[in-house]
């Protein structure tokens, strides 16, 4: 979605005749429903000013296309300012201004990053040229459009309060200057952007291409299991992009220059679709190709299983297993061994390991103790079993007693769920798990239906699993699973409805998500956490309903065979308000997880009526 857009001529004069922020601001009101912090509504004014006068020149066409503000297919991210129109040989060219309003900014000695300053302090991100040339890379892997008709994406950064005192043009960034440079104050330095502007675009193009792109279709995403065999032999699947490529670079870092005398614990948070796993996986990868001992972590059986499934007949089975393990195979392992484990959803740790949950001390102390870096991937609201104990104070404090220093990352960038951050909000906000200002789905770009029979749902579900995309049903764990015995047996029966189907945790067990048949079949929280699909179907059982008007969860309608709340009925007995409090987190993270396994769109039937309407009533204000 492009929010802002003109000829050079009309810009131009949106510019120096009327206030552009207001204009700007109008706009993307009426486009998303939302405003924005005064703070951006500045940056619009002094940024677009200042390109105004590069581009206020004869040099370049008055007809090529000027667009503000174009949001990134599936991701949270919007490119600042395009230019589009015709080069001297009449190829399509669209260049790509990253715009900042930086004062000043210090080199660092990591992989394109670097250190400024921002309102609440000093920060490390990544250098203006890296940040314009990944949002190009979006933008291409995205839009049809581009690849299609072979479109030129020209990446640049323009740092209009920026001195040039050698921080960002140091060579040590030369790579990422040579595929983006980087234009900074001054004439001389507006010159030289107006040049690159010029050079590329020659004719204008009355926004012609600006409109086909915004119109593009939308490329089927990448996933990860899908991409893996190619990043375990280096290739570049996914372009890290802002705060992903500041904690990759973070963690790379801290592991290279940890020793037994210097250990390192890394915590790093992120949301559903933030790209956890990507980082993890990648950081692992490189720290293996620079000849460091690693291994990636995952208490989750089901990524771990996909992972080797995707991996079998490319890499060898014993170098599968030196690379993943769970977390509950450092019982016996020797001190440091480990230059780095790299744990994913490391909220699903256990305290104890084995199948009886009698072995070893605990496993945050085991990971800790076994390597001289540990990488902890964490979201504290997708813990959904009793014995899940990772916490980030927990880590912490673990790290500490072992004498680790201890590093704090945030990973915000949305790539799931349409990269609605707003969607996520919604969901907090409807769950129940925490109050945002997001009350309704008005402005919200994810597709969110909600059916009002579960045969609808399955059908929605089966029509988006097209050999394109990927859909799959899941389901809170409300039924018992009868087929386990009787193989033709129905387990998830809906009689009202005239609905059943079977759980898929024989079968196809944790390949489930990935066996092309498997949408005949109801997946459940311990096959899908970790993993990810186009669409996802769920029916949210009668564990979670409406009473009274409050949504309110029914530990007891979990079924018999779900160890997910085992040990809730003993500490029933003995706190029952605690048993309740745990339980009830345990249901709701545990649909937040469900309904956020899909990258493009989330369907749902909910089997309590009065819940129905109540997830209906939530969709429009």
């Amino acid at each position: 979605m492009i929010v802002y857009q003109q000829t050079k001529a009309g810009f131009l004069d949106d510019v120096f005749r009327h206030d552009i922020e207001d204009v700007i601001l109008r706009t993307f009101r009426a486009r998303t429903g939302h405003s924005v912090a005064k703070a951006e509504i500045h940056a619009w004014k002094d940024s677009l000013v200042a390109v105004a006068k590069v581009i206020n020149d004869d040099a370049v066409p008055d007809d090529c296309g000027v667009a503000v503000e174009y949001g990134i297919p599936q991701t949270a991210k919007r490119i600042d300012f395009l230019l589009s129109g015709a080069n001297a040989s009449n190829g399509q060219e669209l260049v790509i201004v990253e715009l900042k309003q930086w004062e000043r900014a210090e080199s660092t000695r990591k992989d394109a990053i670097v250190r400024t300053r921002f309102a609440h302090g000093v920060a490390e991100v990544s250098h203006p040229s890296y940040q314009a040339w990944s949002y190009s890379t979006l933008l291409a892997d995205f839009n049809e459009t581009v690849q299609a008709e072979s479109v030129q994406l020209r990446p640049c950064a323009y740092l209009h309060n920026f001195h040039d005192d050698g921080s960002l043009t140091a060579p040590f960034y030369r790579e990422h200057l040579q595929r983006a440079p980087v234009f900074l104050r001054g004439e001389e330095e507006r010159r030289r952007l107006r040049d690159f502007i010029s050079q590329h675009v020659r004719a204008g193009d009355r926004n012609k291409l600006l409109n086909r792109i915004d119109r593009g279709r939308i490329r089927p995403s990448k996933g990860l299991v899908d991409c893996l065999a190619n990043m375990l032999k280096g290739k570049a699947e996914f372009v890290l992009i802002d705060d992903q490529k500041v904690a990759y670079e973070t963690m790379l870092d801290l592991a290279r220059s940890a020793s037994p005398a210097a250990k390192q614990v890394v915590i790093v948070e992120g949301g559903p679709g933030t790209g956890k796993s990507v980082v993890a996986i990648n950081a692992m990868v490189a720290l293996t190709q620079s000849r460091h001992v690693a291994k990636y972590v995952t208490r989750n059986a089901a990524p771990r299983a996909v992972f080797e499934a995707k991996l079998s007949g490319h890499v060898k089975k014993s170098r599968i297993s030196n690379l993943f393990g769970g977390t509950g195979s450092f019982v016996e392992t020797n001190a440091n061994v480990f230059d780095a484990l790299v744990v994913d959803e490391a909220h699903r740790v256990n305290e104890r390991s084995g199948l009886y949950g009698n072995l070893g001390t605990h496993q945050v102390d085991e990971i800790i103790g076994s390597s001289k870096c540990a990488i902890f991937f964490i979201d504290e609201d997708q813990r959904v079993t009793w014995n899940d104990v990772g916490t980030k104070a927990d880590i912490e404090r673990r790290a500490r007693q072992a004498g680790a220093h201890v590093t704090h990352l945030r990973l915000e960038s949305q790539f799931r769920c349409n990269g609605s951050d707003g969607y996520l909000a919604w969901l907090d906000n409807t769950l129940g798990i925490r109050e945002t200002a997001n009350q309704t789905f008005d402005g919200i770009e994810f597709d969110f239906r909600v059916f009002d029979t579960p045969g609808e749902l399955l059908s929605a579900i089966k029509e988006k699993n097209n050999g394109k995309t990927r859909a799959r049903m899941v389901a809170g764990y409300c039924w018992d699973w009868r087929s386990k015995k009787a193989p033709e047996a129905m387990d998830v029966v809906i009689p009202e409805h005239s609905f059943q189907m079977q759980w898929n945790l024989d079968h196809d067990g944790s390949l489930w998500i990935i066996v092309p048949g498997s949408v005949e079949q109801i997946g459940c929280i311990h096959t899908c956490q970790g993993l990810e699909v186009d669409w996802i179907g769920v029916i949210v059982g009668p564990d979670l309903v409406i009473r009274n008007g409050i949504l309110a969860c029914v530990p007891e309608k979990r079924s018999k065979h779900d160890r997910s709340i085992k040990g809730y009925k003993k500490l029933l007995k003995s706190d029952p308000a605690a048993a309740r409090r745990k339980a009830d987190s345990i249901i709701r993270n545990t649909y937040r997880t469900l309904m956020t396994r899909g990258m493009k769109g989330c369907y749902v039937f909910c089997t309590d009526p009065a819940t129905n309407a109540y997830f209906k009533s939530r969709i429009v204000s």
